[in-house]
């Protein structure tokens, strides 16, 4: 592209962003987790800056053109409205708020707290001068005087109102003022780093709250203690800090559980906290999640462990934790099916990891020859039970109960289930008897003919199925032909004879009708990159010889187009991949 056609940059909304991302990156307000929007023509009057939502995002002026000094003022600003609670309507008077509008003194008083605060934060710089001498009452003392004696020129805010107060339902899921609090500890943290001071941190020898609570259930609560001997407690401020936990945070695979140790929670909260932590591990969360969006999910689970643990009585559940009573009763897929809906507003739900973060870890590599998780994990669960169960120790939800039954029976192998499948979708042809074509007289009754075992004669519709097959250069061989052999045997058993096969690639191929024992032989790998399988997909479900009724059949690695099939289907996939879309059918993962 010539330079002249190259598109043009604003300057300004480049200062936008700048002054964004001094705030976003700054500790104090980096675990807010906030988003910064352009507002639409005409939705901010032309002397307002910006505004900051109820769930934290803010959105700015279009058109207001400055430095980038001063936008990370005005962003600091706005954030801090929401870590000083002004906001929140539990610490809000009825007499400050009209309707959700902050009242004119409350407002005033605290935009001159948060102008203070930043003063001396030293974060931006002021668009407009700022007195020399800031009066030092709080919020509540300086609007009750500006109430009776009116507002002062010199701190009357310009434009519409900055804020908003939330509901009281937002302000439980979005507790501002405790993410301020942990922003003030990080920014602390960082000033030390900075000034080469040593630290203080939570050393592996060092005791803490966490280990009396782990303690606990190994030797009081026999349904976690075998999970809770074999699991190790991480409590580092630098690694906290680095992932962005801001309580804890689990990893199955390295049977760790990483824990915040400038969180400041009592022993019966780090019980709940670990217990959380422990049967997201056992439960295999983070195996489960499937073509799922994983943060989502982990939501969804999230309030299915805190609810079974409320019913329980394990510890007791920190304020702020996702609680909802109406989802009771739900598995972690149902619960998931209900939230996902609105997914802008669970985005903005916090873990215990922290506001828009999951407390499942992605899976570090395996170690080879380690031992396998899931049968550690489904042994402990399960003797635990066995044991809390068998000596009384306290009451199970029915929904915890049934997943850890479900844990003691091994899925059923990939082959297996493909099997049932065709066991759904086509019925062996079945035979009849006819004196036409005697069978053979038994010894014991020689004189005594029988009907013997014929096929009918007349010309019937043979069941057929279609297979597309991913056959570009990423798919697996060995696993391809393994897939291809089990269709082949399992066809043959149910007296299937043909299959209408297509080969995909970056096109389709229509290899036609074919002997369900040699597509294996048909199949060659092209290697020609991207995989689009709808095209194969549709050609077979448009075409005239192809029955309406047919299931299709796909094998793919997962590295495909998005596919749309108004029929019957099922996939056949490699172990741990996924596909790019929710799918409708039957998901078969071979090993």
């Amino acid at each position: 592209m010539s330079p002249r056609n190259k598109a043009k940059t604003d300057p300004w909304r480049a200062e936008v962003r700048k002054g964004w991302q001094l705030v976003d990156r700054h500790p104090l307000f980096s675990v807010y987790h906030s988003w910064l929007y352009a507002a639409d023509e005409g939705e901010l009057s032309a002397d307002t800056w910006a505004v900051v939502t109820e769930d934290g995002d803010i959105r700015h002026h279009p058109r207001r053109r400055a430095e980038a000094a001063e936008w990370a003022w005005i962003f600091a600003h706005l954030l801090l409205h929401l870590g000083f609670g002004h906001a929140d309507p539990r610490t809000c008077a009825p007499k400050d708020v009209e309707g959700d509008r902050p009242e004119p003194a409350y407002r005033a008083a605290c935009c001159l707290a948060v102008d203070r605060f930043l003063r001396t934060l030293k974060i931006g710089r002021s668009p407009a001068p700022l007195p020399a001498e800031l009066p030092e009452q709080d919020e509540v003392t300086l609007s009750e005087r500006w109430r009776r004696l009116g507002i002062p020129d010199a701190y009357k805010p310009l434009g519409e109102e900055d804020f908003r107060v939330c509901s009281a339902e937002m302000a439980e899921h979005f507790d501002f003022p405790s993410m301020f609090a942990v922003g003030v500890a990080e920014a602390a943290t960082a000033a030390l780093d900075q000034a080469g001071t040593p630290r203080v941190t939570a050393d592996k020898h060092v005791e803490g709250p966490w280990d009396a609570a782990l303690r606990w259930f190994v030797s009081s609560y026999p349904l976690l203690g075998a999970l809770a001997a074999g699991m190790k407690i991480v409590a580092e401020v630098e690694l906290a800090r680095s992932w962005g936990i801001s309580i804890a945070a689990v990893s199955a695979e390295a049977g760790e559980i990483y824990v915040n140790p400038l969180a400041r929670h009592s022993e019966e909260e780090w019980r709940f906290v670990l217990a959380h932590e422990m049967l997201h591990a056992a439960l295999r969360h983070g195996e489960r999640v499937g073509p799922r969006e994983p943060y989502i999910w982990n939501v969804a689970c999230d309030y299915v462990i805190n609810g079974w643990l409320t019913e329980m009585g394990v510890g007791e559940m920190p304020e702020g934790l996702l609680f909802d009573q109406t989802l009771s009763g739900m598995s972690g897929e149902a619960v998931y099916d209900t939230i996902v809906t609105d997914l802008r507003r669970m985005r903005k739900l916090a873990t215990l990891r922290g506001r828009g973060l999951g407390d499942v870890l992605d899976r570090p590599p395996r170690p080879a020859g380690g031992v396998d998780l899931d049968e550690y994990y489904r042994s402990a669960l399960c003797t635990g039970l066995a044991f809390h169960q068998g000596n009384s120790r306290g009451f199970v939800p029915a929904g915890l109960e049934q997943e850890i039954r479900a844990l003691d029976q091994p899925p059923l192998p990939w082959d297996a289930q493909l099997a049932r499948w065709f066991d759904e979708h086509f019925q062996p042809e079945e035979t009849r008897r006819s004196y036409a074509r005697a069978s053979r007289r038994q010894a014991a009754t020689p004189h005594i003919p029988r009907p013997g075992r014929v096929r009918p004669e007349e010309v019937v519709r043979k069941a057929t199925f279609g297979v597309v097959l991913d056959t570009s250069g990423s798919m697996d061989v060995k696993l391809l032909g393994k897939a291809l052999g089990a269709i082949a045997s399992y066809a043959s058993v149910r007296d299937v004879p043909r299959a209408r096969v297509v080969f995909c690639d970056a096109i389709a191929y229509d290899a036609g009708y074919l002997p369900v024992e040699d597509i294996a032989n048909r199949v060659r790998v092209r290697g020609r990159g991207g995989t689009i399988l709808q095209p194969g997909v549709s050609l077979l479900e448009r075409a005239d010889d192809f029955p309406a009724d047919g299931p299709i059949l796909l094998i793919t690695d997962g590295q495909c187009d998005v596919i749309r099939i108004r029929r019957d289907h099922a996939f056949l996939v490699p172990q741990g991949a996924s596909l790019p879309f929710r799918a409708r059918g039957p998901i078969f993962f071979m090993k």
